[in-house]
């Protein structure tokens, strides 16, 4: 059963005009105005996503974000915000956001980024291969369970690395630049936003430990690639 979506936003009639669109386009919504009531939230789980306002009363956003993000936490994060600047945006997302919204905004096109995020995260259920395998095992890829594993070990990556390593692993060896990449893992961009991608492979490629840029390789001045073949 799905989990519910986090609203941490201090402004009331903001929260309460959010919250009516998310329930009608069927999500079941936890609304909260501080960050102290998020921690609480993400500490007792059954969150599907949270969208979280980086100007909270009592803590920084990004506080709330490093906690969702601690030891691997996979749930998606939208940052709602009123700082416009690009340089913002992208430290937010090269913190582990997954969307990150402007205020003001249009609650019905948030309610579609939510769903684009979610439909990420669940992309790939119960189609092709149920395993693949690349690098004599080394890595394996479980869309069906949206698992991945190096070296027998799991990994628990935000829904962006997930994204970012299950496009590599559709095509091992090809080349994907930076603008491709953005596109297939969130089907749109905004300008300075292909910059993240180097914040997000770094993430990724921390997880991934020893072998990492063997798996993830540099093809300079182009992007990146998957470096592993696939397993017969």
């Amino acid at each position: 059963m799905p989990g519910a979506v986090l609203l941490v936003e201090d402004d009331r009639e903001l929260r309460e005009l959010v919250r009516r669109y998310l329930e009608r386009a069927g999500h079941a919504v936890r609304t909260v105005g501080t960050g102290a009531e998020a921690l609480t939230h993400l500490a007792g789980g059954g969150l599907e996503l949270v969208l979280l306002d980086l100007g909270l009363p009592d803590i920084d956003g990004n506080e709330v974000l490093a906690a969702a993000r601690q030891g691997g936490g996979e749930v998606p994060v939208i940052m709602l915000t009123a700082r416009s600047d690009v340089s913002d945006r992208i430290d937010g997302l090269r913190h582990g956001a997954d969307d990150y919204v402007t205020k003001p905004f249009s609650p019905t096109e948030l309610v579609l980024r939510v769903e684009a995020v979610l439909h990420r995260v669940h992309a790939g259920a119960g189609t092709g291969p149920a395993v693949l395998s690349f690098g004599d095992g080394l890595l394996r890829v479980d869309e069906s369970r949206h698992e991945a594993s190096v070296g027998g070990r799991s990994l628990e990556l935000t829904p962006t690395e997930w994204g970012l390593l299950t496009a590599l692993a559709a095509t091992p060896g090809r080349v994907y630049s930076r603008y491709e990449l953005i596109n297939q893992v969130r089907g749109y961009e905004f300008p300075g936003y292909e910059r993240t991608v180097d914040s997000h492979v770094k993430n990724l490629r921390r997880k991934l430990g020893p072998d990492a840029t063997r798996i993830v390789e540099t093809v300079l001045g182009v992007g990146y690639r998957l470096g592993l073949s696939r397993d017969r």
